[in-house]
């Protein structure tokens, strides 16, 4: 089941992120080493839950909550943009430690419905390209998400 984001959702969505995002973090930390890592992400949960917190608060009903069987086991940010006819996809994520199959198809299937009935033209998220995003890329092109852009980011110490 797809719901709207409630104030009492907030730490599981961030535990949720938190065990999710852990791959990721890790793999930047080797791309980037340790001192650059650490001054763009001084604390990646705290980067994590703040993401979050400063989404629900501004838009908590641009935020969806899987659940199955009374369990939250996915969410899903996004943002509507009515000037350029676009939604954007941000934090989003199905729990690591659940079982459970289909979560992440279900919440975009469930925000692209929003978006459509918003009158959105086009639907956009962004990912890494590293190993630890790969099941992201996948689970993006199932749910019909086909042109891509390729980039990279460069980071100096000074």
């Amino acid at each position: 089941m797809i719901r709207n984001y409630a104030e009492n959702d907030y730490e599981t969505l961030v535990s949720i992120a938190t065990r999710a995002w852990a791959k990721i973090f890790e793999g930047y930390r080797k791309q980037m080493g340790d001192e650059i890592f650490t001054l763009i992400y001084q604390n990646p949960v705290q980067t994590k839950a703040l993401q979050i917190r400063r989404h629900v608060d501004a838009h908590p009903d641009w935020c969806y909550v899987a659940e199955r069987n009374g369990k939250i086991v996915g969410f899903i940010t996004f943002a509507l943009i009515p000037e350029t006819g676009m939604a954007v996809i941000s934090n989003n994520a199905s729990d690591p430690d659940s079982s459970e199959k289909g979560v992440g198809q279900e919440m975009y299937a469930a925000a692209l419905d929003r978006f459509r009935t918003e009158g959105m033209r086009l639907a956009q998220v962004t990912t890494g390209l590293d190993e630890a995003h790969a099941p992201a890329r996948r689970a993006y092109e199932r749910a019909g998400f086909q042109k891509h852009t390729e980039s990279i980011t460069y980071y100096m110490k000074l």
